[in-house]
C-alpha cells in the first residue's frame, strides 16, 4: 500500500463516479462519466478502446476531473482538479486493472461488462488509463 500523502487527485479514486474531460483537436472539452479507482500513486479508468475518449487522449493527454453521479451531474461546488491521462494497451495491464474495478465495483462491474458483451454481440477490447498530476 503506498504510503504518499492523499492529493486531491487520489481522493476521486473514493469516488463512484467521476466526470473525465478530454479535449478535441479544436479544444472543445468533452466530459464523459467514467468508473475510477486508486492504484498506487494514480489513478485507473476502464473504457472500451474505440471510445472518444481514447481517440481524443492520443492527440491531447490533458484531463480534467471532477465527482459526478452516475448520470454525469456534477454539483456546481465540486472541485476540478487538472491531470495526464496515458492509455495502457498491453493484455497485462488491463487485466490486473479489471481486478481492481472489479473489487471496488463488485457485482455492478461484472453485470456491466456482460451486458455490454451482449449488447455488442461481442467482448468489445478495453484499454485502461492512467491518470496521474
Amino acid at each position: 500500500m503506498s504510503t504518499s500523502p492523499v492529493t486531491p487527485l487520489l481522493a476521486l479514486g473514493e469516488e463512484r463516479f467521476v466526470s473525465l474531460t478530454t479535449f478535441r483537436k479544436s479544444g472543445v472539452p468533452v466530459s464523459t462519466p467514467v468508473w475510477i479507482a486508486r492504484e498506487g500513486d494514480s489513478l485507473v479508468v476502464t473504457t472500451p478502446d474505440d471510445s472518444g475518449k481514447v481517440k481524443r487522449l492520443r492527440n491531447n493527454t490533458r484531463v480534467e476531473l471532477r465527482p459526478c453521479n452516475r448520470m454525469g451531474a456534477v454539483a456546481d461546488d465540486a472541485a476540478t482538479v487538472q491531470a495526464e491521462a496515458e492509455i495502457l494497451t498491453g493484455s497485462a495491464d488491463v487485466q490486473r486493472i479489471s481486478g481492481i474495478f472489479a473489487r471496488k465495483y463488485r457485482f455492478e462491474y461484472r453485470v456491466f461488462m456482460i451486458i455490454e458483451r451482449i449488447a455488442a454481440r461481442r467482448q468489445k477490447p478495453r484499454v485502461m488509463l492512467r491518470v496521474t498530476a
